[in-house]
């Protein structure tokens, strides 16, 4: 009897998450959750972090990651997931990109990816028990627009649709919106439900809200799986939008059709994502992408800051203990990243940070209270520029030099100088920032270079490894 119970898929399942406990509490596992919007590079950073424990984890490379700096590290590589029903995150394809010189694709479902690091401990109980430790790394990916669904939680759909038809009254979203919304006050919500005319509608807001992410470079999408539906393409759960208040629908009507579509999205849907994926994280990075938002103007800049500090709200944070740390984790490490710092000049990286921390700020101080450790940097997971200097008319000037995206060519370029604190509208330039889009920079020898990728791990990992 107890041979067939040993053999069992539920003694097995149990036996898992009792190993799972057990590494987790004797900190030889941690989840980090790679968070940020659309086309932040989140593929780039899991891809690089990975390549360099692996491949090129040198003294040289990463001089301020401790594990290699005392050369204790031993060796990593990528281990089986534990989490059978999710997509392995396609590292082999995606550094097979970067060496061709070009970006991978975009993420565009969840995946995971499991690291193993085996190292020497420096001293402690680690070092009493073994002479070697292996700690597992789970990396946690999602598409960015997924992530923009995590507000629905705190809100009904009247609340909902009041603030998605407030921003679509507002520049830049209105001159594009304006039939959506003639559309829609056109309509007696209290009648009976026409099916065909609902889908109608739902296809016309989908079709808004990838014009507002592909040509208007918007962060506040909503719902995201609109626009990265993955297995729920043409299912009735997506087909929503946001109506003006009906205060007493009848049952059958269409506002209420409406409605309970809403409803059902944020329970199976995004309820569902959060407690599977969001609860048990330990540590966290969520890489911004400034230059870009910069590049897009005022309006686009203000709306990232937004959709960034409403993020924030939904991550479990707070000081972790042995106890916690089986039965109840907590984001006890947050690390905020401004990306391609590779295209600006090295004395300007550190407004980058400022710039960034500022728009945390707030975030930050109540983070700090609650006892998390955060910290915030510039930093490129992949480099695909090199600083040159460059002489004009007797001086020298700090400039980049790489490939870019729309010219195709090689280019020098003297950037911009960042702004330290978010500008008002009255004092942002006249003629806007120019950032311009490089391709990955790769060695003669495959090397992927990086800037400070060994400061992010030794922050998020370090403690880990002692």
């Amino acid at each position: 009897m107890f041979s067939s119970l040993k053999n069992s898929a539920t003694f097995k399942q149990y036996q898992h998450q009792a190993q799972q406990l057990l590494q987790r509490g004797l900190d030889q596992h941690i989840k980090l959750a790679v968070t940020g919007l659309s086309r932040s590079g989140k593929t780039a950073f899991i891809t690089a972090l990975v390549h360099h424990l692996t491949e090129q984890a040198t003294k040289q490379n990463l001089p301020f990651f401790s594990v290699v700096q005392s050369e204790r590290l031993i060796a990593a590589k990528t281990v089986p997931q534990s989490e059978l029903d999710i997509t392995t995150f396609p590292y082999r394809d995606s550094i097979n990109c970067l060496k061709q010189g070009q970006w991978p694709s975009s993420t565009e479902r969840i995946n995971t990816l499991r690291i193993a690091i085996k190292y020497r401990p420096a001293s402690g109980l680690r070092a009493q028990i073994s002479e070697t430790q292996t700690l597992l790394i789970d990396l946690i990916d999602y598409p960015g627009e997924w992530l923009m669904d995590l507000p629905m939680l705190e809100l009904n759909f009247a609340s909902w649709s009041w603030q998605q038809l407030e921003l679509l009254n507002q520049s830049p979203r209105l001159q594009h919106a304006e039939a959506f919304l003639n559309h829609i006050a056109a309509i007696d919500w209290q009648g009976p439900v026409d099916e065909q005319q609902l889908t109608e509608l739902a296809t016309e807001y989908q079709g808004l809200l990838r014009k507002f992410k592909d040509e208007l470079k918007l962060s506040v999408l909503q719902p995201g799986r609109m626009l990265m539906p993955g297995d729920l393409a043409g299912a009735p759960i997506l087909a929503f939008f946001p109506l003006p208040e009906v205060t007493q629908a009848e049952e059958g009507s269409m506002y209420h059709h409406v409605k309970t579509r809403y409803q059902a999205y944020v329970k199976e849907v995004v309820q569902g994502f959060y407690q599977q994926h969001f609860s048990q994280f330990d540590r966290q990075i969520v890489l911004v992408d400034l230059l870009d938002a910069l590049a897009q103007g005022h309006d686009v800049f203000n709306e990232q800051t937004q959709a960034i500090n409403q993020l924030i709200k939904h991550f479990s944070y707070g000081k972790s203990n042995f106890i916690k740390r089986l039965f109840q984790p907590k984001i006890d490490k947050l690390l905020f990243a401004a990306t391609k710092s590779d295209h600006l000049s090295a004395h300007h990286h550190k407004d980058l940070t400022l710039l960034l921390d500022s728009i945390i700020s707030t975030a930050k101080n109540d983070l700090i209270f609650d006892g998390v450790k955060i910290d915030t940097m510039a930093m490129s997971s992949v480099c695909a520029t090199t600083p040159v200097m460059v002489e004009q008319k007797g001086e020298k000037l700090s400039c980049i030099r790489g490939k870019e995206i729309a010219s195709n060519q090689l280019m020098t370029y003297l950037p911009a100088q960042p702004p330290m604190r978010p500008l008002t509208e009255q004092e942002w330039p006249q003629h806007g920032f120019q950032f311009p889009a490089f391709y990955p920079d790769v060695g003669s020898n495959n090397g992927i270079r990086h800037i400070r990728l060994d400061h992010v791990m030794e922050f998020l990992l370090g403690d880990k490894l002692k």
